[in-house]
């Protein structure tokens, strides 16, 4: 399996034989330039132009942006609405989780969550072995957050999304406060991840992404 980071919460996983997917593609008001992408599949954690602009991706055959289960192209699908429980707080915002099995790995995308979710919800997703999880705050958790959803779901892997860069546009935290709530001083920023299920650690690992252009 390969995941590819492209900024903000855009994400590509591919694997050999089954359809390739993006994940929140977004639009050029985050301060990215768009990337150019293919995918089989775009999954849309909500409605909002950071996260859900996919007409520049080419070949795109399925476009997943409600809860529900879908198997496509060798992979099984599963998405999740989350609601804050507090309609105040959360302003009703609406994000759906979605949870992509590859069969020998799956990868959980948490979308643009704003809260701790219940262990209800914690059960709906499922074993994940690779999340990908917003740790910058505005709007989607912030660094204690993520910490805390981390220890529930207990990932083999963790890539972080959403945070504050050079390029963006919005105000959101820097990603070294979340890796000193985990207890990172440092980890060594790659370009793309490539791994196979056997070789998954019982242990989490923190793993940090290049944004690819």
């Amino acid at each position: 399996m390969e995941i590819t980071w492209y900024g903000h919460s855009c994400f590509r996983l591919m694997e050999r034989g089954v359809a390739s997917i993006v994940a929140d593609p977004f639009d050029e008001s985050i301060g990215y330039p768009l990337p150019n992408l293919r995918a089989d599949i775009v999954t849309i954690s909500h409605n909002a132009p950071g996260h859900a602009t996919f007409e520049y991706i080419k070949k795109v055959n399925y476009v997943l942006d409600r809860p529900g289960e879908y198997e496509i192209g060798g992979v099984f699908i599963t998405g999740v609405a989350t609601y804050h429980p507090d309609p105040e707080e959360g302003n009703g915002h609406r994000n759906i989780v979605f949870v992509y099995d590859f069969n020998d790995i799956v990868v959980g995308h948490l979308g643009n969550l704003d809260h701790v979710p219940s262990q209800s919800q914690i059960e709906q997703l499922g074993g994940i072995d690779v999340l990908l999880v917003p740790v910058g705050g505005g709007g989607a958790l912030n660094s204690s957050q993520a910490s805390e959803v981390i220890s529930l779901i207990e990932p083999a892997i963790v890539i972080p999304m959403h945070y504050a860069t050079p390029e963006y546009s919005l105000n959101l935290d820097p990603l070294d406060k979340f890796l000193k709530e985990m207890g990172v001083s440092a980890v060594e920023a790659q370009d793309t991840l490539r791994i196979r299920g056997m070789n998954l650690s019982e242990d989490t690992e923190i793993v940090v992404l290049n944004a690819q252009q």
